[in-house]
């Protein structure tokens, strides 16, 4: 019995999201919820493998991820309350933004309940490599992107975004490209945005990118698959041994980094690929904003003025 509950499912993402997780031999039972089905959701939460969480407000023109804490944050809260009263061994996926700040939500949660295991919270940053593979493509057509897959490190918005380009085979980038390919990546979500004209934000691809993470922590979780990588925001703490010397550098709790997968969640969390000067510049500008986001989601919670 695999079951997954989508939180969220009415909405923008959950809707294409549930779509896509409705087709994987993976999932027994695929749940769907929202706000307007709410009774009986305690009930049903339980023995729940998997949750998946895309609900929230999205982004509309001139908004930042950082106008949707105020909003989703709560919403988060209230879920992470619901899932460890009746579900706190399930595997935790977080799409609803600022990921930078609603996973460290998730975390201070479940620690209040000592139900918190770093292995298994996620925060689902699979877009930016979605994004990644795609845009490269767009300027160098030799490049496949089904096969090329770019790791992205550091959060899940704007600066914090950090795109490997380096790490590409052959690829020969010059600094105006480089340039245009990290902005595009960093700030693609705005295309969008603008794009729909106030009608919502990425949604689509997001539900694509979600299926794939959630795919990928079932084959490794259920069937037991070896290998499978993808580029996640999680608590360092899931591997203690092979974040130590980052964490005690940089001080972050949280970091997207390549992740290999596991019976429980997280594996291993790979070191971080060689980056290039241009790479790390922004690795280093990346740092100081994870921070401020990360403080944010964990004083929401352990701030009793902010409850």
């Amino acid at each position: 019995m695999v079951k997954v509950v989508i939180c969220g499912a009415a909405g923008g993402i959950g809707q294409p999201l549930s779509l896509l997780l409705k087709q994987s031999d993976y999932i027994t039972h695929l749940a769907l919820y929202d706000v307007v089905n709410a009774p009986g959701v305690a009930a049903d939460l339980s023995h729940i493998n998997t949750v998946v969480i895309p609900a929230g407000v999205p982004r509309k023109p001139g908004m930042t991820r950082d106008d949707l804490f105020k909003i989703n944050a709560g919403i988060i809260r209230d879920l992470s309350e619901g899932i460890v009263k009746n579900c706190p061994g399930a595997f935790i996926l977080v799409i609803s933004n600022p990921v930078n700040s609603t996973v460290p939500i998730v975390a201070e949660v479940l620690k209040r309940h000592g139900a918190f295991d770093p292995r298994r919270v996620f925060g689902i940053s699979t877009l930016d490599v979605v994004r990644s593979s795609r845009f490269v493509y767009e300027l160098d057509n030799s490049i496949d992107p089904r096969s090329t897959r770019v790791t992205v490190i550091g959060g899940h918005s704007g600066v914090t975004i950090v795109p490997v380009l380096s790490q590409i085979p052959g690829q020969k980038f010059t600094k105006e490209q480089l340039d245009l390919l990290t902005h595009r990546i960093q700030y693609g979500g705005d295309e969008v945005v603008k794009a729909k004209d106030g009608a919502g934000s990425a949604t689509l691809s997001m539900a694509y990118a979600g299926a794939r993470f959630t795919s990928a922590i079932l084959e490794a979780t259920v069937a037991g698959k070896t290998g499978l990588v993808e580029s996640t925001y999680v608590n360092l703490h899931a591997d203690e041994e092979s974040t130590a010397a980052f964490r005690a550098k940089t001080q972050l709790e949280y970091f997207a980094q390549d992740v290999e997968f596991g019976r429980e969640g997280v594996s291993k969390i790979r070191p971080l690929p060689e980056l290039s000067a241009y790479e790390q510049t922004l690795l280093d500008a990346a740092i100081p904003e994870l921070k401020v986001n990360i403080t944010k989601g964990t004083a929401f919670i352990t701030d009793a003025s902010k409850i």
